[in-house]
């Protein structure tokens, strides 16, 4: 979740420090700091809140050319400026800056205790930078003080060091948290993201579980575990800089909502060739497709929608057995999984914790698995035995959006690929590949409906309940219309399945409650129209989402999704309650980039 920079080079430190963190805001966080370095002592300010408290605080001549930065989300201690990071030994001569959690930190803490060490913050962290200066006083060597460190630490972990005794150089660590570095002229530098470089170099090397690095002005090596040089592999990153930028809109979920068509564009193109998809990578799997008995689709938030989503469709397309399950839950039930189980890996960053851990459980059990990310290099995208990338870009907005509808469409892809490979024949599948290919048209068509969304949106400024029901395939898409809402307008949203409604939930249902319906699926559109009528006789004001040929004079709020085959539609529907939503936050005064308690990229438990 934390935002990491480190910069040493020619020229002053801070500004990248600050940039790079500003770019990184997207991640969440609740403080924020910075260490600079020269021969004599280190420098530290950090405080609660924002990177412009932090910024109020710095002075204006800071001049040093070696320092590490950082956004902390809290996890151990509360969010405080003692809580903060970096983080010093007792004589200031070693800062260090983390990501991740240190599992064993109780244990460490005791044992620096009854060496004499005082800790003087509650978090995990401080164990990472006292260890160091335990082993650094035994022998000053920092590369194997640095070693030594981190092969005592349980859990995961993204670690810059920078200290007094070497004041042009930051050592760098990675262990299931992500850490990425880079060099341009102006020196080396390291960040838990690629847009806090993007200003500075698209080359990026990611770091890899268990490396280490040493970065100096003009140089940078990488290590293995033993402390052996490693091979650098570095990544040609395709975004620039503007593309972390608003472009001319009030938010960045609103630039990404009408990202929406180009993505979706680029993440199918060169997939088909005729009614043949066009995926390599799982073609060259070493799998018996026909002994795949079962497959997981596995994830978390906005992407485990996606699962279930999939998982309905791969049920239908192929007629084999599929669960949507999500990570967290994944990993401690005990899954009876095994060589003739497919596992299916959704995340947008690549980096999420229960996912990544979820991914490490399947393949020790013999899984085959597939991943479909949006992050090039990522860890999930490294250990997965074949990775499908979409398109989607930098997601910077904390609300998914964009990364979640080239999800939708990747997923039916892969679906579809599977399909073949099982030897079924997808019934219709020339006109869904046509629609598939429409899409990017089709969601710009949709986006047309943004005046009347926002017109809906407008029922909710006095509620504080919203209800999404839908059937079927509709059902995922009335999930994720629901914690999109909760996300960023803070108005309390349950989804439920439309058949469900007079089993319990219509009891909640009175005047002016607001109830979005989802009746896209023609086979069940009819029964849906019906438990929606239900509502209506109980005050509820009915927004309906359903195709162009459904009987809905009787309601006054309808939209009308474009027509197209109805295993697609969950990518209109994703549209239309986005932007729901979003005018709901705006209507509100929310912060709609950054919600409340909430983080981009979750990469602890």
């Amino acid at each position: 979740m934390c935002g990491i920079t480190g910069f040493t080079g020619k020229q002053p430190a801070l500004p990248f420090l600050l940039q790079g963190l500003s770019k990184l805001e997207y991640r969440g966080y609740d403080s924020a700091g910075v260490t600079l370095v020269n021969s004599r002592k280190l420098k530290t300010w950090k405080t609660k809140g924002r990177l412009s408290e932090l910024e109020k605080k710095l002075p204006n001549d800071l001049a040093q050319s070696c320092g590490i930065g950082h956004t902390r989300w809290a996890t151990h201690g509360v969010p405080s400026n003692m809580n903060a990071h970096p983080h010093m030994n007792s004589d200031n001569s070693i800062s260090v800056v983390h990501n991740g959690i240190v599992e064993n930190y109780a244990v460490l803490k005791k044992e620096l205790l009854e060496e004499g060490y005082t800790f003087h913050s509650d978090t995990d962290s401080e164990v990472i930078v006292q260890l160091l200066d335990f082993y650094y006083r035994r022998k000053p060597v920092m590369k194997e003080a640095l070693m030594r460190t981190v092969k005592r630490l349980e859990g995961s972990y993204a670690l810059c060091v920078t200290s007094i005794y070497e004041p042009n150089t930051i050592y760098v660590a990675k262990k299931e948290s992500p850490m990425v570095l880079g060099m341009s002229k102006e020196g080396t530098f390291c960040a838990s993201d690629a847009p806090a470089m993007l200003e500075y170099t698209r080359e990026i090397l990611p770091l890899q579980d268990g490396q280490f690095a040493i970065l100096n002005k003009d140089s940078l090596e990488v290590f293995d575990t033993d402390g052996k040089p490693a091979e650098k592999k570095w990544i040609h990153f395709p975004y620039d800089v503007q593309s972390a930028q608003k472009g001319g809109y009030d938010s960045f979920m609103m630039k990404e909502i009408h990202e929406q068509p180009s993505v979706i564009r680029e993440t199918l193109r060169g997939r088909f060739r005729g009614t043949h998809v066009v995926l390599p990578n799982i073609e060259a799997l070493d799998v018996d497709w026909n002994e795949i008995h079962e497959t997981y689709f596995i994830a978390c938030g906005t992407a485990y929608h996606a699962c279930i989503y999939a998982s309905g469709l791969y049920q239908r397309y192929t007629g084999k057995l599929s669960t949507a399950v999500p990570a967290s839950e994944f990993r401690y039930s005990s899954p009876n999984v095994d060589g003739h189980t497919l596992c299916i890996f959704v995340s947008q960053s690549g980096e999420t914790a229960d996912t990544l851990a979820a991914l490490k459980l399947a393949k020790a059990k013999g899984c085959p698995t597939i991943a479909v990310v949006n992050v090039l290099g990522s860890s999930i995208a490294r250990q997965t035995d074949a990775v499908l990338y979409t398109a989607a870009g930098p997601e910077i907005a904390v609300a998914s959006t964009k990364a979640y509808t080239t999800q939708l469409v990747l997923l039916h892809v892969l679906i579809l690929k599977l399909a073949e490979l099982y030897g079924v024949r997808v019934k219709g599948i020339g006109a869904l590949i046509r629609d598939l290919k429409r899409l990017p048209e089709i969601t710009e068509e949709v986006l047309k409906n943004e005046p009347f969304m926002k017109k809906c949106a407008g029922m909710l400024k006095d509620q504080r309940d919203a209800y999404f029901i839908g059937r079927q395939l509709d059902y995922p898409s009335a999930l994720e219309g629901a914690l999109k809402l909760k996300e960023v307008s803070y108005v309390h949203a349950d989804a439920y399945y439309a058949g469900e409604l007079k089993h319990g939930p219509i009891a909640l249902i009175e005047k002016n409650t607001v109830v979005l319906a989802l009746a896209t699926q023609p086979d069940v559109a009819g029964k849906t129209i019906s438990n929606i009528k239900e509502t209506v006789a109980r005050g509820a004001r009915v927004i309906l989402v359903t195709d162009q040929t459904m009987r809905a004079d009787e309601f006054k709020y309808v939209v009308r999704i474009p027509e197209l085959t109805p295993s697609l539609s969950a990518v209109p529907c994703a549209v239309l309650t986005q932007l729901f939503a979003y005018y709901a936050a705006k209507e509100k005064g929310c912060d709609i980039d950054k919600p409340r308690n909430l983080a981009k990229s979750v990469t602890v438990e």
